[in-house]
């Protein structure tokens, strides 16, 4: 009964980032088009936000593979942890 209970975890806790880069992307694309619009402004503070919680979101999952990957031996071998003898 625990297994199918981390799983689920396991996925929330790559959706949620997921979903934050999402969204950060959604707000630069609308700050970036705001600026054809009537007003033509820029919105720096909504580009700004999007940029952070894409790159957040983006970092956090590509960290995350690439540690799981480094953990099954599937990276190349400079980016293998250092085992001293």
């Amino acid at each position: 009964m625990r297994a199918p209970f981390y799983r689920f975890i396991a996925i929330l806790l790559l959706v949620i980032p997921g979903l934050t880069a999402t969204y950060g992307f959604l707000a630069m694309k609308d700050a970036f088009f705001a600026q054809f619009a009537e007003d033509g402004h820029f919105l720096w503070g909504k580009f700004i936000l999007g940029l952070i919680l894409f790159l957040l979101g983006v970092a956090f999952i590509g960290g995350w593979t690439f540690f799981r990957d480094r953990k099954r031996n599937y990276v190349a071998p400079r980016f293998k942890a250092n085992r001293r003898k």
